[in-house]
Protein backbone atom coordinates (compact mmCIF):
# COMPACT_ATOMS: atom_id res chain seq x y z
CA UNK A 1 0.00 0.00 0.00
CA UNK A 2 2.82 2.40 0.87
CA UNK A 3 4.37 1.74 -2.52
CA UNK A 4 1.17 2.89 -4.22
CA UNK A 5 1.26 6.18 -2.32
CA UNK A 6 4.97 6.50 -3.07
CA UNK A 7 4.37 6.09 -6.78
CA UNK A 8 1.47 8.52 -6.68
CA UNK A 9 3.72 11.07 -4.98
CA UNK A 10 6.20 10.47 -7.80
CA UNK A 11 3.40 11.20 -10.23
CA UNK A 12 2.64 14.52 -8.57
CA UNK A 13 6.30 15.53 -8.53
CA UNK A 14 6.94 14.39 -12.09
CA UNK A 15 3.79 15.65 -13.80
CA UNK A 16 5.51 18.54 -15.49
CA UNK A 17 5.44 18.81 -19.27
CA UNK A 18 8.50 18.54 -21.44
CA UNK A 19 8.97 21.04 -24.21
CA UNK A 20 6.80 20.20 -27.20
CA UNK A 21 9.86 20.61 -29.41
CA UNK A 22 12.04 18.13 -27.51
CA UNK A 23 13.35 15.36 -29.74
CA UNK A 24 14.95 12.11 -28.66
CA UNK A 25 18.45 11.64 -29.99
CA UNK A 26 19.76 8.75 -32.08
CA UNK A 27 21.20 7.33 -28.84
CA UNK A 28 17.77 7.01 -27.22
CA UNK A 29 16.12 3.68 -26.38
CA UNK A 30 12.54 2.65 -25.71
CA UNK A 31 11.99 -0.51 -23.68
CA UNK A 32 9.13 -2.53 -22.29
CA UNK A 33 9.84 -3.39 -18.64
CA UNK A 34 8.37 -6.56 -17.14
CA UNK A 35 8.32 -6.98 -13.36
CA UNK A 36 7.99 -10.34 -11.63
CA UNK A 37 5.16 -11.08 -9.21
CA UNK A 38 5.17 -9.81 -5.63
CA UNK A 39 3.66 -11.01 -2.37
CA UNK A 40 0.57 -8.77 -2.15
CA UNK A 41 -2.58 -9.89 -3.98
CA UNK A 42 -2.46 -6.97 -6.44
CA UNK A 43 1.20 -7.83 -7.20
CA UNK A 44 0.64 -11.53 -7.91
CA UNK A 45 0.29 -11.01 -11.66
CA UNK A 46 3.46 -8.94 -12.05
CA UNK A 47 3.55 -5.61 -13.85
CA UNK A 48 4.44 -3.99 -17.17
CA UNK A 49 5.64 -0.44 -17.91
CA UNK A 50 7.49 1.52 -20.61
CA UNK A 51 10.96 3.01 -20.24
CA UNK A 52 12.53 5.81 -22.27
CA UNK A 53 16.25 6.53 -22.05
CA UNK A 54 18.29 9.22 -23.73
CA UNK A 55 21.83 9.90 -22.48
CA UNK A 56 22.06 13.07 -24.58
CA UNK A 57 18.95 14.58 -22.97
CA UNK A 58 19.78 12.89 -19.63
CA UNK A 59 16.41 11.18 -19.55
CA UNK A 60 15.64 7.85 -17.91
CA UNK A 61 11.91 7.73 -17.38
CA UNK A 62 9.35 5.06 -16.65
CA UNK A 63 5.74 5.42 -17.89
CA UNK A 64 3.51 3.45 -15.54
CA UNK A 65 -0.18 2.88 -16.38
CA UNK A 66 -0.79 1.08 -13.08
CA UNK A 67 -1.41 3.98 -10.67
CA UNK A 68 -4.70 4.69 -8.92
CA UNK A 69 -5.54 7.69 -6.76
CA UNK A 70 -7.22 7.02 -3.38
CA UNK A 71 -7.86 10.74 -2.95
CA UNK A 72 -10.09 10.98 -6.02
CA UNK A 73 -13.68 11.93 -5.21
CA UNK A 74 -15.91 8.86 -4.68
CA UNK A 75 -12.94 6.58 -5.38
CA UNK A 76 -14.21 3.62 -3.35
CA UNK A 77 -17.80 3.93 -4.58
CA UNK A 78 -16.65 4.08 -8.20
CA UNK A 79 -14.22 1.21 -7.65
CA UNK A 80 -17.02 -0.96 -6.27
CA UNK A 81 -19.29 -0.09 -9.19
CA UNK A 82 -16.64 -0.99 -11.74
CA UNK A 83 -15.72 2.55 -12.80
CA UNK A 84 -12.10 2.06 -11.81
CA UNK A 85 -10.00 5.03 -12.84
CA UNK A 86 -6.30 4.37 -13.17
CA UNK A 87 -3.76 6.82 -14.50
CA UNK A 88 -0.45 7.04 -16.25
CA UNK A 89 2.40 8.25 -14.06
CA UNK A 90 5.81 9.29 -15.37
CA UNK A 91 8.81 9.36 -13.06
CA UNK A 92 12.52 8.63 -12.86
CA UNK A 93 13.28 4.97 -13.52
CA UNK A 94 16.45 4.21 -11.47
CA UNK A 95 15.00 5.00 -8.00
CA UNK A 96 11.91 2.93 -8.77
CA UNK A 97 14.03 -0.22 -9.09
CA UNK A 98 14.98 -0.12 -5.43
CA UNK A 99 11.52 -1.10 -4.27
CA UNK A 100 11.47 -4.13 -6.55
CA UNK A 101 14.93 -5.14 -5.40
CA UNK A 102 13.82 -4.88 -1.76
CA UNK A 103 10.81 -7.06 -2.56
CA UNK A 104 13.05 -9.56 -4.38
CA UNK A 105 11.10 -9.25 -7.62
CA UNK A 106 12.90 -9.82 -10.91
CA UNK A 107 12.87 -7.10 -13.56
CA UNK A 108 13.50 -7.60 -17.28
CA UNK A 109 13.88 -5.08 -20.07
CA UNK A 110 13.10 -5.55 -23.77
CA UNK A 111 14.67 -2.83 -25.93
CA UNK A 112 12.45 -2.26 -28.96
CA UNK A 113 13.84 -2.27 -32.49
CA UNK A 114 12.61 1.21 -33.46
CA UNK A 115 14.28 3.91 -35.53
CA UNK A 116 14.70 7.41 -34.13
CA UNK A 117 11.57 8.71 -35.87
CA UNK A 118 9.47 5.88 -34.43
CA UNK A 119 10.97 6.44 -30.98
CA UNK A 120 10.03 10.12 -31.13
CA UNK A 121 6.49 9.26 -32.22
CA UNK A 122 6.27 6.88 -29.26
CA UNK A 123 7.72 9.54 -26.94
CA UNK A 124 5.21 12.18 -28.04
CA UNK A 125 2.35 9.72 -27.63
CA UNK A 126 3.38 8.94 -24.04
CA UNK A 127 3.98 12.58 -23.22
CA UNK A 128 0.51 13.49 -24.45
CA UNK A 129 -0.95 10.66 -22.34
CA UNK A 130 1.02 11.84 -19.31
CA UNK A 131 -0.67 15.25 -19.23
CA UNK A 132 -3.09 15.53 -16.28
CA UNK A 133 -6.11 15.93 -18.55
CA UNK A 134 -5.21 12.73 -20.47
CA UNK A 135 -3.60 10.56 -17.79
CA UNK A 136 -6.73 8.82 -16.47
CA UNK A 137 -8.37 5.81 -18.08
CA UNK A 138 -11.03 3.29 -17.09
CA UNK A 139 -9.24 0.20 -15.88
CA UNK A 140 -10.37 -3.37 -16.53
CA UNK A 141 -8.21 -6.06 -14.88
CA UNK A 142 -8.61 -8.42 -17.84
CA UNK A 143 -9.03 -6.24 -20.92
CA UNK A 144 -7.55 -2.80 -20.26
CA UNK A 145 -4.74 -2.76 -17.73
CA UNK A 146 -1.08 -1.83 -17.34
CA UNK A 147 0.00 -4.92 -19.32
CA UNK A 148 -2.34 -4.48 -22.28
CA UNK A 149 -1.38 -0.81 -22.65
CA UNK A 150 2.08 -1.14 -24.28
CA UNK A 151 0.78 -3.48 -26.99
CA UNK A 152 -2.33 -1.32 -27.55
CA UNK A 153 -0.13 1.77 -27.87
CA UNK A 154 2.15 0.12 -30.42
CA UNK A 155 -0.86 -1.05 -32.43
CA UNK A 156 -2.23 2.49 -32.33
CA UNK A 157 1.06 4.12 -33.37
CA UNK A 158 2.57 1.62 -35.78
CA UNK A 159 -0.38 -0.34 -37.11
CA UNK A 160 0.48 -3.27 -39.38
CA UNK A 161 4.24 -2.80 -39.45
CA UNK A 162 4.40 -4.79 -36.20
CA UNK A 163 3.44 -8.45 -36.58
CA UNK A 164 2.44 -10.08 -33.33
CA UNK A 165 3.17 -13.80 -33.31
CA UNK A 166 1.14 -16.17 -31.15
CA UNK A 167 2.92 -19.48 -31.83
CA UNK A 168 4.42 -19.33 -28.34
CA UNK A 169 0.97 -20.28 -27.01
CA UNK A 170 1.08 -24.07 -26.99
CA UNK A 171 -2.12 -24.93 -25.09
CA UNK A 172 -5.65 -23.59 -24.86
CA UNK A 173 -6.62 -21.89 -21.62
CA UNK A 174 -9.57 -19.89 -20.44
CA UNK A 175 -9.02 -16.48 -18.90
CA UNK A 176 -9.96 -17.96 -15.51
CA UNK A 177 -7.42 -20.77 -15.89
CA UNK A 178 -4.72 -18.23 -16.72
CA UNK A 179 -5.68 -16.23 -13.64
CA UNK A 180 -5.65 -19.30 -11.40
CA UNK A 181 -2.09 -20.09 -12.50
CA UNK A 182 -0.97 -16.77 -11.02
CA UNK A 183 -2.89 -16.93 -7.72
CA UNK A 184 -3.03 -20.16 -5.74
CA UNK A 185 -6.62 -21.37 -5.83
CA UNK A 186 -6.51 -22.31 -2.14
CA UNK A 187 -6.26 -18.69 -0.99
CA UNK A 188 -8.95 -16.29 0.16
CA UNK A 189 -8.01 -13.76 -2.52
CA UNK A 190 -8.46 -16.30 -5.31
CA UNK A 191 -11.71 -17.56 -3.78
CA UNK A 192 -13.17 -14.06 -3.60
CA UNK A 193 -12.28 -13.30 -7.22
CA UNK A 194 -13.63 -16.62 -8.49
CA UNK A 195 -16.92 -16.21 -6.62
CA UNK A 196 -17.40 -12.62 -7.79
CA UNK A 197 -16.76 -13.11 -11.51
CA UNK A 198 -18.98 -14.81 -14.07
CA UNK A 199 -18.52 -17.12 -17.02
CA UNK A 200 -17.01 -14.58 -19.41
CA UNK A 201 -13.75 -15.79 -17.87
CA UNK A 202 -14.53 -19.38 -18.91
CA UNK A 203 -14.33 -18.99 -22.68
CA UNK A 204 -11.12 -20.03 -24.38
CA UNK A 205 -8.81 -17.02 -24.40
CA UNK A 206 -7.69 -15.60 -27.73
CA UNK A 207 -3.93 -14.96 -28.07
CA UNK A 208 -4.48 -11.22 -27.59
CA UNK A 209 -6.40 -11.92 -24.36
CA UNK A 210 -3.41 -13.71 -22.83
CA UNK A 211 -1.71 -10.34 -22.71
CA UNK A 212 -3.59 -9.11 -19.68
CA UNK A 213 -0.75 -10.93 -17.93
CA UNK A 214 2.77 -9.40 -18.06
CA UNK A 215 4.51 -12.75 -18.69
CA UNK A 216 2.57 -13.20 -21.92
CA UNK A 217 3.28 -9.63 -23.04
CA UNK A 218 6.96 -10.45 -22.57
CA UNK A 219 6.63 -13.66 -24.62
CA UNK A 220 4.56 -11.96 -27.33
CA UNK A 221 7.17 -9.23 -27.79
CA UNK A 222 10.01 -11.78 -27.85
CA UNK A 223 8.31 -13.60 -30.72
CA UNK A 224 6.97 -10.61 -32.68
CA UNK A 225 8.41 -8.93 -35.76
CA UNK A 226 8.64 -5.42 -37.17
CA UNK A 227 8.80 -4.59 -40.88
CA UNK A 228 11.84 -2.50 -41.81
CA UNK A 229 12.66 -1.69 -45.43
CA UNK A 230 10.21 -4.35 -46.52
CA UNK A 231 11.83 -7.07 -44.39
CA UNK A 232 10.77 -8.67 -41.11
CA UNK A 233 13.11 -8.10 -38.18
CA UNK A 234 12.79 -9.00 -34.52
CA UNK A 235 10.70 -6.45 -32.64
CA UNK A 236 12.94 -6.82 -29.58
CA UNK A 237 16.47 -5.69 -30.27
CA UNK A 238 17.89 -6.89 -26.96
CA UNK A 239 16.62 -8.36 -23.69
CA UNK A 240 18.32 -7.44 -20.41
CA UNK A 241 17.79 -8.74 -16.89
CA UNK A 242 17.96 -5.69 -14.63
CA UNK A 243 17.22 -7.47 -11.35
CA UNK A 244 17.53 -11.22 -11.04
CA UNK A 245 15.59 -13.22 -8.47
CA UNK A 246 13.95 -16.63 -8.72
CA UNK A 247 10.24 -16.66 -9.52
CA UNK A 248 8.19 -16.45 -6.35
CA UNK A 249 6.36 -19.66 -5.54
CA UNK A 250 2.61 -19.44 -5.14
CA UNK A 251 1.40 -21.02 -1.91
CA UNK A 252 -1.93 -21.64 -0.25
CA UNK A 253 -2.90 -19.58 2.79
CA UNK A 254 -1.92 -21.03 6.15
CA UNK A 255 -5.55 -20.96 7.28
CA UNK A 256 -6.81 -21.83 3.83
CA UNK A 257 -10.36 -21.87 2.44
CA UNK A 258 -10.22 -25.63 1.89
CA UNK A 259 -9.21 -26.21 5.52
CA UNK A 260 -12.00 -23.97 6.81
CA UNK A 261 -14.67 -25.57 4.60
CA UNK A 262 -13.51 -29.07 5.49
CA UNK A 263 -13.86 -28.24 9.18
CA UNK A 264 -17.29 -26.73 8.50
CA UNK A 265 -18.27 -29.88 6.60
CA UNK A 266 -17.21 -32.14 9.47
CA UNK A 267 -19.12 -30.02 11.99
CA UNK A 268 -22.17 -29.87 9.71
CA UNK A 269 -22.10 -33.61 9.02
CA UNK A 270 -21.94 -34.33 12.76
CA UNK A 271 -24.83 -31.93 13.47
CA UNK A 272 -26.87 -33.54 10.67
CA UNK A 273 -26.20 -37.04 12.05
CA UNK A 274 -27.30 -35.95 15.54
CA UNK A 275 -30.39 -34.20 14.16
CA UNK A 276 -31.50 -37.33 12.29
CA UNK A 277 -30.89 -39.48 15.37
CA UNK A 278 -32.93 -37.16 17.62
CA UNK A 279 -35.47 -36.14 14.94
CA UNK A 280 -34.83 -32.54 15.96
CA UNK A 281 -33.50 -29.98 13.50
CA UNK A 282 -30.75 -27.54 14.53
CA UNK A 283 -32.53 -24.45 13.28
CA UNK A 284 -29.64 -22.12 14.13
CA UNK A 285 -27.33 -24.07 11.84
CA UNK A 286 -29.74 -23.92 8.90
CA UNK A 287 -30.26 -20.22 9.50
CA UNK A 288 -26.48 -19.66 9.46
CA UNK A 289 -26.01 -21.55 6.18
CA UNK A 290 -28.84 -19.72 4.46
CA UNK A 291 -27.63 -16.35 5.74
CA UNK A 292 -24.09 -16.95 4.48
CA UNK A 293 -25.13 -18.28 1.05
CA UNK A 294 -27.75 -15.53 0.79
CA UNK A 295 -25.21 -12.78 1.51
CA UNK A 296 -22.92 -14.15 -1.20
CA UNK A 297 -25.93 -14.29 -3.49
CA UNK A 298 -26.78 -10.63 -2.82
CA UNK A 299 -23.18 -9.73 -3.67
CA UNK A 300 -23.39 -11.68 -6.94
CA UNK A 301 -26.67 -9.98 -7.89
CA UNK A 302 -25.22 -6.56 -7.07
CA UNK A 303 -22.08 -7.12 -9.14
CA UNK A 304 -24.06 -8.67 -12.00
CA UNK A 305 -26.86 -6.13 -12.39
CA UNK A 306 -25.76 -2.94 -10.65
CA UNK A 307 -22.09 -2.48 -11.54
CA UNK A 308 -20.01 -1.94 -14.66
CA UNK A 309 -17.61 -4.86 -14.05
CA UNK A 310 -17.26 -6.50 -17.47
CA UNK A 311 -16.76 -10.00 -16.06
CA UNK A 312 -19.40 -9.98 -13.31
CA UNK A 313 -22.51 -10.96 -15.39
CA UNK A 314 -23.64 -14.54 -16.04
CA UNK A 315 -22.25 -15.78 -12.75
CA UNK A 316 -23.42 -19.34 -12.13
CA UNK A 317 -22.27 -19.21 -8.52
CA UNK A 318 -25.88 -18.17 -7.92
CA UNK A 319 -26.69 -21.90 -8.07
CA UNK A 320 -25.34 -22.29 -4.53
CA UNK A 321 -25.24 -18.64 -3.39
CA UNK A 322 -28.93 -17.90 -3.96
CA UNK A 323 -29.83 -14.36 -2.92
CA UNK A 324 -33.36 -15.15 -1.53
CA UNK A 325 -31.70 -17.43 1.03
CA UNK A 326 -30.86 -14.32 3.03
CA UNK A 327 -34.56 -13.57 3.63
CA UNK A 328 -35.62 -17.20 3.99
CA UNK A 329 -33.06 -17.73 6.73
CA UNK A 330 -35.33 -15.96 9.19
CA UNK A 331 -38.35 -18.08 8.25
CA UNK A 332 -36.50 -21.42 8.41
CA UNK A 333 -35.44 -20.50 11.94
CA UNK A 334 -39.01 -20.66 13.17
CA UNK A 335 -40.21 -23.74 15.03
CA UNK A 336 -43.02 -24.21 12.52
CA UNK A 337 -41.97 -22.52 9.26
CA UNK A 338 -44.49 -22.07 6.41
CA UNK A 339 -45.04 -25.30 4.47
CA UNK A 340 -44.00 -23.70 1.15
CA UNK A 341 -40.51 -23.38 2.61
CA UNK A 342 -39.99 -27.09 1.94
CA UNK A 343 -40.77 -26.66 -1.76
CA UNK A 344 -38.21 -23.88 -1.73
CA UNK A 345 -35.63 -26.26 -0.20
CA UNK A 346 -36.41 -28.78 -2.98
CA UNK A 347 -35.73 -26.00 -5.50
CA UNK A 348 -32.35 -25.32 -3.85
CA UNK A 349 -31.50 -29.01 -4.22
CA UNK A 350 -32.34 -28.80 -7.93
CA UNK A 351 -30.03 -25.79 -8.28
CA UNK A 352 -27.22 -27.73 -6.59
CA UNK A 353 -27.91 -30.64 -8.93
CA UNK A 354 -27.32 -28.37 -11.93
CA UNK A 355 -23.83 -27.42 -10.77
CA UNK A 356 -22.04 -30.60 -11.97
CA UNK A 357 -23.57 -30.06 -15.44
CA UNK A 358 -22.38 -26.44 -15.55
CA UNK A 359 -18.94 -27.57 -14.35
CA UNK A 360 -18.53 -30.64 -16.62
CA UNK A 361 -19.57 -28.74 -19.76
CA UNK A 362 -17.13 -25.92 -18.92
CA UNK A 363 -19.93 -23.36 -18.80
CA UNK A 364 -18.28 -22.08 -15.63
CA UNK A 365 -15.62 -23.50 -13.35
CA UNK A 366 -16.28 -23.30 -9.62
CA UNK A 367 -13.56 -23.05 -6.95
CA UNK A 368 -12.69 -26.61 -5.93
CA UNK A 369 -12.15 -25.41 -2.34
CA UNK A 370 -15.93 -24.96 -2.09
CA UNK A 371 -16.71 -28.63 -2.77
CA UNK A 372 -17.04 -29.45 0.97
CA UNK A 373 -19.54 -26.58 1.26
CA UNK A 374 -21.53 -27.79 -1.75
CA UNK A 375 -21.75 -31.30 -0.29
CA UNK A 376 -22.73 -29.92 3.12
CA UNK A 377 -25.50 -27.80 1.58
CA UNK A 378 -26.86 -30.86 -0.22
CA UNK A 379 -26.78 -32.90 3.00
CA UNK A 380 -28.39 -30.17 5.02
CA UNK A 381 -31.19 -29.51 2.53
CA UNK A 382 -31.90 -33.26 2.46
CA UNK A 383 -31.98 -33.38 6.29
CA UNK A 384 -34.49 -30.51 6.40
CA UNK A 385 -36.81 -32.38 4.01
CA UNK A 386 -36.26 -35.71 5.79
CA UNK A 387 -37.15 -34.31 9.20
CA UNK A 388 -40.13 -32.41 7.82
CA UNK A 389 -41.45 -35.62 6.27
CA UNK A 390 -40.92 -37.52 9.55
CA UNK A 391 -42.87 -34.89 11.46
CA UNK A 392 -45.79 -35.18 9.03
CA UNK A 393 -46.05 -38.98 9.31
Amino acid sequence: MLKKYFLFLYFIISSYSFSQGMQLSVYSKISVITYGPGDALYEKFGHTAIRIQDPVLQLDLIYNYGIFDFTEENFYVNFTKGFMKYRLARYSFPPSLRGYNNDERWVKEQILNLNVQQRNTFFRYLENNAQPENASYFYDPFFNNCSTKPVDIMKDIFGDIIIYKDDYITEENTIRELMNKEIHTNTWGSLGINIALGNRLDKTAQPSEYMYLPDYVFEALENSKIIKDGKEENLVLKTNTLIEYPEKTINSDLISPLLVFLILFIIGAYISFKDLKRSIRSRWFDKSLLLITGLFGVLIVFLWFFTNHSTAPNNFNFLWAFAPNFFLAFLINKKNPPKWIYNYIKFLLILLGLMPIVWLFNIQLFPYVLIPLFVLLGIRYWVILKLQKALNT
